[in-house]
Parts: C-alpha cells; sequence; structure tokens
C-alpha cells in the first residue's frame, strides 16, 4: 500500500502554503494528499483529485457534516477538529502528518495528532509555536515550529519556514527504519532529578527482563505514560516519582491531570508506587513564586526552576488525593513508603528534610488507603534513592508481574 503524507490546513485562507508544501514535499519524491478543513460556507467544492475536500473531512463526524457547517465559528472549529481525528484514525496509508494554522487551526488540529500512534511523524506550522504549546502537543511527539511571519500568503520568511518543515518532514518518512520488535514487555517508569538514583537502579535491575520507558515527571511526561496504558503499549508500571500531585495541590507548574493514575484503574495492569518528590513544589524563576509563599524553604534548582518544600497540610491533602485514586485500581497494586525520605533533598540533613511533612502524608495515606491482597502498603526504613529501597520495588514488580501474566 502505498503511503502519504497528509498535508493538513484550511484552503480558504491557507491555499498557497499548503500547496507549496505539497510541492516540496513532490520535489523530495514524497507522495502526499492535501486535506481541507475548512468551515466555511465555500469548502466543500471539488479540488485536485489527490486532495481531501472538507466535506468529506467533516462526514466523518459522529453526528455527520451538520455538526461542523453552519454553525458559529468556534462550534465549528471543534466540530471540524473531532471530525478530523476520526477521519485520520481510520486512514491506513498515513505516513506522516504536516499541518499548519494560526491560533483556530492549531486548536484545530492538535488533537488528531495527538491521537496519532507515537513513532508517526507529525510537524505543525503554527502562528503560537513560541508560547506555551502545552495544549497542542499534550502527551505527544508532536514537534512544532513557529512560523515567524503570519500564514497569510508566501513571502520569504514563509517559504523558507516552509520549505524547512517539508524538509524535515521528508527526512522523517524517507529515514524511517523497520527495526525488529521489543519482545520485552514494556513498562512505565516515573524520574525526577531528584529520584534519579532510585530509577537508575530500577532499570539496571530489570533492564534484562523489561523494556523500560522513563517519563520525566512534568506533569506531561505523567499524561504521556498514562495515555501508552491505555493503549496497551504499557504493560505495568513502577511509580517512582508521583511529585506532580504536589503542583496540582499548589498550583505548581507541573501539575498531574484530573485523570492520574486513571489508565492505572482502566487497565489493571500491575502497580508499584512510591512517594519520589512529593516533598517539593515546581514554579518557574525564583521571581514567579506567588507571594504567599515567599516565606517558605525554597531552593533554586536552576535558573528557569525554584522548589519549595510542601508543608504538612499539603502532604496531608496528596496522602488523600492518592489514596482515593488508588482505591479505585482493582488491579494488583503496592505503595511503598520510603522512611528515611522522599527525594535527594529530603534526606537527614538535606534542606527538604521534614519527617513531619513526610509522616502526614504518611498518615492520610494509609487512613484513607482500602488494603486488600491486592492493594498493600508498605513502609521501609530506607530514603527513597538507597539501593535497598530499590531493589526492594524492583523485586515486588517482578513477582507481581509474573503473577499478573500467570493469571491472565
Amino acid at each position: 500500500m502505498a503511503k502519504y503524507v497528509y498535508i493538513i490546513g484550511t484552503r480558504d485562507t491557507k491555499d498557497a502554503e499548503l500547496c507549496y508544501l505539497r510541492t516540496k514535499l513532490s520535489e523530495r519524491g514524497v507522495l502526499s494528499r492535501v486535506v481541507d478543513v475548512s468551515t466555511g460556507h465555500n469548502c466543500s467544492g471539488v479540488i485536485q483529485v489527490t486532495d481531501v475536500v472538507a466535506w468529506d473531512v467533516a462526514s466523518c463526524h459522529p453526528r455527520g457534516p451538520d455538526a461542523v457547517f453552519g454553525n458559529v465559528r468556534g462550534s465549528a472549529i471543534a466540530g471540524m477538529s473531532d471530525a478530523l481525528l476520526h477521519y485520520l484514525s481510520s486512514r491506513p496509508d498515513v505516513a506522516g502528518v504536516l499541518a499548519l494554522g494560526g491560533s483556530g487551526g492549531t486548536a484545530l488540529v492538535a488533537p488528531a495528532l495527538q491521537a496519532l500512534p507515537i513513532g508517526v511523524p507529525k510537524i505543525l506550522v503554527s502562528t503560537v509555536a513560541s508560547g506555551n504549546v502545552a495544549p497542542y502537543v499534550g502527551g505527544s511527539d508532536i514537534a512544532m515550529l513557529y512560523s515567524v511571519v503570519d500564514l497569510q500568503g508566501l513571502n520569504r520568511v514563509s517559504r523558507r519556514v516552509l520549505e524547512n518543515a517539508a524538509n524535515a518532514m521528508a527526512g522523517m518518512v524517507r529515514s524511517a527504519t523497520h527495526e525488529p520488535e521489543d519482545q520485552r514487555p514494556a513498562i512505565g517508569l516515573t524520574m525526577f532529578g531528584v529520584t534519579t538514583p532510585c530509577v537508575t537502579h530500577l532499570t539496571d535491575a530489570l533492564h534484562h527482563q523489561f523494556d523500560c520507558l522513563v517519563f520525566h515527571a512534568t506533569g506531561t511526561g505523567g499524561r504521556s505514560m498514562e495515555q501508552l496504558i491505555d493503549r496497551g503499549v504499557i504493560r505495568g508500571v513502577i511509580d517512582v516519582t508521583t511529585t506532580e500531585f504536589c503542583d496540582r495541590i499548589a498550583n505548581g507548574i507541573f501539575p498531574c491531570g484530573e485523570d492520574r493514575l486513571g489508565a492505572v484503574a482502566r487497565t489493571r495492569v500491575p502497580y508499584v508506587g512510591s512517594c519520589g518528590g512529593l516533598d517539593m513544589v515546581n514554579f518557574a524563576a525564583r521571581d514567579t513564586v506567588p507571594q504567599n509563599y515567599r516565606n517558605r524553604v525554597l531552593v533554586e534548582h536552576n535558573p528557569h526552576i525554584t522548589l519549595m518544600r510542601t508543608s504538612v497540610e499539603e502532604c496531608r491533602q496528596m496522602g488523600q488525593m492518592i489514596a482515593e485514586r488508588l482505591n479505585h485500581c482493582e488491579g494488583p497494586v503496592t505503595f511503598f513508603i520510603p522512611e528515611g525520605g522522599f527525594s535527594l533533598l529530603d534526606a537527614a540533613g538535606e534542606v527538604f528534610f521534614d519527617p513531619e511533612a513526610d509522616e502526614a502524608f504518611v498518615a492520610a495515606l494509609s487512613g484513607m488507603l482500602r488494603e486488600s491482597a491486592r492493594r498493600r502498603l508498605i513502609r521501609l526504613p530506607y530514603a527513597l534513592n538507597d539501593s535497598a529501597f530499590a531493589q526492594a520495588m524492583a523485586d515486588e514488580f517482578q513477582t507481581m508481574f509474573k503473577e499478573t501474566e500467570f493469571n491472565a
């Protein structure tokens, strides 16, 4: 089957740019199709035979094209976005996706790109790519390229940017390799700089048996991991670093989403968790720390990240929140408590060492967690980054995974 790069945008406003991208890909020997996602009244006419008209995309909406056309702009964009997601997900011939748009077009196409499998090349040329791109990238591997100028006709700047995008996409699809699939089951682990020794020991202990996928616990890292759990890629979790809950409680910059641990509950994959980084909230540069937190214990992790020690009350809230979510997990769950501290900064003699706050978390967690033969809480007299603590987690996960596979 021939495969194509799908070039996506609104032909009623971006026709020149879309055709330019197709020309550049053709010059590089890459097959492509232009997909029109315009939502105006004059967008359903027949265009070139290899293209996909907006009406065909809108027809993929669960409620049909009427859910797209004829609505006010915001509703029409949302409807076309949903239709595009269904359209792209149904295509077996997608070699890659090269999309472009302003603020509205970027919001329209991003969800469809996020829904594509990890590894499918995805480039989004956007006027908003120099700002906060987290809502557009989500937990996916979308590459966003700032357009510099508005996408309103071709000029010396837009041609260069679009040609770079076409070159990048051509390189991705033409250089794709087909390595033999890794036969080891994939597992997800979460890590921060302050929990790296623990995760390093775990991966060293487990990599012969498992393909260890390590996620940076920055909010999006947790969402990426759970997305792959839902898709069946990840078959077990060692959630060393649950620090994203801190930022959710105290409005830090790396918060977990409402669905954190939701994929674990839905899929019932084996889960081993711990308290990594629950001693800290993340803010940007020091002068961005909210005024009401300025008298707290702060550490400048780097010029762009300031860490704040979590309080007794915040730790109590996190214990309750994590317990509530673990109670919905019907698969095997073991949560480990490192009594010697939750990170490199929360160890005896370190700046965040606060046994009272840590114990507030443990008390809240143990008080709400509904323990059973399949949902256990284990306290160990080690710091989180001690090799003995990491080994205990590795041993527990191996036993748990083996039992789960045997009973499957």
